[in-house]
């Protein structure tokens, strides 16, 4: 049975499953502390399960909003930027690689973390690295070696792939360990957080796949609803935040967010004890 209470907390829950999945805030150390107040009355098994699959939705935004760029088959691209094309996916597959092959070992293990102590400390110490980062590349006034996504290279994408295993610990933040892998590797804002966003569709494909095949077939009519319903919600909500970190990331650095990180953190570690 569907109640409404239960399909508000839902729609926060993918709201800002929405908006912090590409701001590198980590997406999951939120929705874990915010179910901490919000409590979906589901089984932990269907919990697991909403963590991951609404996350589609949000794989989705990038694939509406970069569907030309990655697109191999449009007409509107010549031979050349086809072949281009192409090649950017063969970099994203090998990026893909290493959270593949660990994310699959460490499955089990890893859902051990999901509490706010672990969120908590990611979410400080991952703070402390943007900080640490940008106020480096400030000092150092060095143009980037990687200003367009074509001159990303085989290496350069197998070594930003494994900061992608970095998320696998709740609070870490997909985007943003991705995004420190691509600064880290000499690459703009920009390429690094469009990268990034690239990086995320073959892997969170699969782990939705996956998730939908262990849960198995015995859905209840509201889970059905829930899943759908959240997938939506963060589609719609992820075609602003994208667009909206697209257009800030022009004029500004990720320092902010580095020190809302830490903030919240400390946020989370006071009302743990607290508790």
């Amino acid at each position: 049975m569907i109640e409404i209470i239960e399909v508000i907390k839902v729609f926060l829950l993918s709201v800002i499953q929405g908006i912090t999945e590409w701001l590198p805030v980590s997406s999951t150390g939120h929705m874990i502390l915010l179910d901490d107040i919000l409590k979906l009355q589901v089984s932990d098994e269907f919990w697991s399960l909403f963590l991951v699959v609404v996350q589609l939705g949000s794989i989705l935004a990038v694939v509406y909003i970069f569907f030309n760029k990655l697109n191999p088959f449009s007409r509107q691209k010549t031979k050349t930027q086809q072949a281009q094309t192409w090649m950017l996916w063969k970099k994203v597959l090998v990026a893909t690689i290493p959270a593949v092959i660990i994310g699959l070992a460490l499955e089990n293990f890893m859902e051990i973390l999901n509490n706010s102590w672990v969120v908590a400390a990611a979410l400080i110490i991952y703070g402390v690295i943007f900080i640490v980062i940008e106020n480096y590349q400030a000092k150092s006034k060095k143009p980037a070696k990687i200003s367009q996504l074509e001159d990303i290279t085989y290496a350069d994408a197998a070594k930003i792939g494994v900061f992608q295993i970095l998320p696998l610990i709740p609070g870490t933040s997909r985007s943003g360990s991705t995004i420190i892998g691509g600064l880290l590797m000499g690459a703009s804002r920009e390429v690094a957080t469009e990268f990034s966003f690239f990086m995320g569709i073959p892997v969170m494909f699969g782990a939705s796949f996956l998730k939908l095949i262990k849960y198995g077939y015995n859905y209840s009519g509201s889970e059905i609803f829930y899943l759908i319903f959240g997938m939506v919600t963060a589609f719609i909500v992820s075609v602003f935040a994208i667009k909206f970190l697209l257009n800030y990331i022009k004029n500004n650095d990720f320092k902010p967010f580095g020190y809302y990180r830490i903030i919240l953190g400390g946020l989370v570690i006071t009302l743990a004890l607290l508790r």
